[in-house]
C-alpha cells in the first residue's frame, strides 16, 4: 500500500496551515502578529500573510490596526453550534453558573473532555477587578487542573492511560502532579470527596476547585469549576465554596436527568 504525500503547496496543506494558525492565535489572549505566527509555526511569512488575510476577510480573525496583531473573530463562535448542539448541559448550567459566581465572587467555568484535553465551553465572571486569564475554547491538560481531574476521575483507567500517553504530564508549576501513580491516588480522593482541587498546579497564585456533572445515565458529562486567587480560595473560605459548588453541580446533573439516590425509609 502506498502512502499519499501532501505537497507543501497542495490545498490540503493550505487548509492544515489555516487551522493551525487559527489554533495558535486562539491560544494567545493578546493576539499574534504575522511575523510571530510565521516564526512560531515555521511557515513562510508570505504564505502566512495570504492565509491571514483570507481568514480576516471571512471574519474568523480580526487585525488590530496599531499593533498589527491578529485575534480570533466573533464569527468563529458560529462554528461551536454544531459541536455543542447536542450538549444541553451548557444551557442548563448557565443560569446556575451565574448564581454560583455571584454567591462566591469567583470565576465559574464549565468544561468537557475533548480527546486528551479539557476544554472550557462556558465561563461566567463575577463583578470586581480580579479577572482570570481564561476563555471559552481554552484547552488544558487534565492532570494539572481541577476541571480536568473532576472529569477523568470518572472515566475508565484505560482511557486515562491513553490520554496520559498522548499528552504527557507537563510540570506546569513546582506543585504539578507529574507521575501516574500520584495522579491515580489523587483521582481516588476526588471520587471519595466529590470534588477536585488545583492548588497552584496549573498557575502559581491561583487555586481552583471543580465538581463532576453527570448525565441521565450516570456517565460523566462535564465538570463545574470555580477559580480564584489563593487569597480568595483559602482554608477559611473553602468549606463555603465547596458546599456551593457541589450543590450547583448536583442541580446541573439533575437538570440533565439524573435523579438523586433515594433514601431508604426506616421500618416502623
Amino acid at each position: 500500500m502506498t502512502t499519499a504525500v501532501i505537497r507543501p503547496d497542495s490545498p490540503s496543506a493550505a487548509v492544515e496551515r489555516a487551522l493551525t494558525m487559527l489554533e495558535a492565535v486562539a491560544q494567545e489572549s493578546d493576539g499574534l502578529s504575522n511575523a510571530e505566527i510565521s516564526r512560531k509555526l515555521n511557515i513562510p511569512k508570505s504564505s502566512a500573510s495570504y492565509i491571514l488575510r483570507t481568514l480576516e476577510t471571512q471574519g474568523y480573525l480580526t487585525r488590530d490596526a496599531e499593533s498589527g496583531k491578529y485575534r480570533v473573530g466573533l464569527k468563529i463562535l458560529s462554528l461551536s453550534r454544531g459541536a455543542l448542539g447536542g450538549r444541553d448541559v451548557r444551557g442548563i448550567a448557565l443560569p446556575i453558573m451565574r448564581h454560583l459566581s455571584r454567591e462566591t465572587g469567583l470565576t465559574c467555568h464549565l468544561a468537557v473532555l475533548d480527546g486528551a484535553d479539557t476544554v472550557y465551553i462556558e465561563k461566567v465572571e463575577p463583578e470586581g477587578f480580579i479577572r482570570m486569564d481564561t476563555w471559552v475554547g481554552r484547552r488544558m491538560r487534565v492532570h494539572a487542573t481541577s476541571v480536568g481531574k473532576a472529569i477523568v476521575a470518572h472515566i475508565p483507567q484505560q482511557q486515562l492511560e491513553q490520554i496520559l500517553r498522548k499528552s504527557g504530564m507537563e510540570k506546569r508549576t513546582p506543585k504539578t502532579i507529574t507521575t501516574a501513580p500520584r495522579l491515580l491516588k489523587e483521582l481516588e480522593k476526588v471520587r471519595t470527596q466529590g470534588y477536585a482541587i488545583d492548588d497552584e498546579e496549573n498557575n502559581l497564585g491561583a487555586r481552583c476547585v471543580a465538581a463532576p456533572v453527570f448525565s441521565e445515565r450516570g456517565a460523566i458529562e462535564a465538570s463545574l469549576g470555580l477559580s480564584g486567587t489563593t487569597q480568595q480560595v483559602s482554608p477559611q473560605t473553602m468549606p463555603r465554596i465547596l458546599e456551593a459548588l457541589k450543590d450547583s453541580a448536583r442541580h446541573i446533573s439533575m437538570g440533565m436527568g439524573q435523579r438523586p439516590p433515594q433514601r431508604r425509609s426506616s421500618s416502623a
